[in-house]
């Protein structure tokens, strides 16, 4: 290959390509470091810190060192954007939190506080006086992997429900989401068979 030719794909692919993978890689870290600390994951995102700076610094050094067009800017530009968007991505496929939901309902709500209990959530009524009637508040607290089919009961019963959602920050003492207590019921149900 012609090292001019050679030279011409490194400064005008090679060296963008790089700068644009090392900050896609990058902003995506610091995308899941602040989600992280806003969940108060304390002990993954020091680390997550860690790798994005010192990935930072390597292509911030590469661009410095082999800038010659505009070229590496624009990967560096364009890697932080798709970063932005691939960290976010990651998070809603990851799921990670819990949240509270708070659903207004008119009228009767035995049936929904009664399933989604079956289902293993926990389940706290309040009444309420809306704009034009009386409501009832309907709170749960689930985790962010639950949320579609939480919903689903609730609109399957309540097609035109008002509901709310809120990340939860830290809770104690109480009936905690789903899997776990549905799974220890059905352990203590077996158990209870056998005896």
């Amino acid at each position: 290959m012609d090292q001019t030719l050679f030279s011409a794909l490194v400064q005008y692919v090679g060296l963008p390509g790089l700068v644009f993978l090392a900050r896609v890689i990058d902003v995506t870290l610091g995308t899941l470091r602040i989600i992280f600390i806003s969940r108060g994951k304390k002990y993954l995102a020091p680390l997550f810190g860690f790798v994005e700076t010192f990935i930072w610094i390597l292509a911030v050094s590469q661009i410095i060192r082999n800038v010659q067009g505009i070229w590496a800017y624009v990967g560096y530009a364009a890697g932080f954007a798709t970063g932005t968007i691939v960290g976010m991505i990651i998070e809603d496929k990851l799921a990670i939190g819990t949240l509270i939901l708070r659903t207004i309902l008119p009228g009767d709500v035995s049936a929904l506080r009664e399933r989604l209990r079956s289902a293993g959530y926990g389940v706290t009524c309040v009444a309420g006086r809306g704009s034009q009637m009386d409501v009832t508040l309907v709170y749960t607290i689930i985790k962010r992997k639950d949320l579609q089919p939480v919903t689903a009961i609730i609109h399957t019963l309540h097609p035109q429900a008002f509901i709310s959602i809120e990340e939860l920050r830290s809770a104690e003492k109480g009936v905690f989401p789903g899997a776990s207590n549905h799974q220890r019921r059905s352990l203590y149900q077996r158990l209870g068979k056998r005896k």
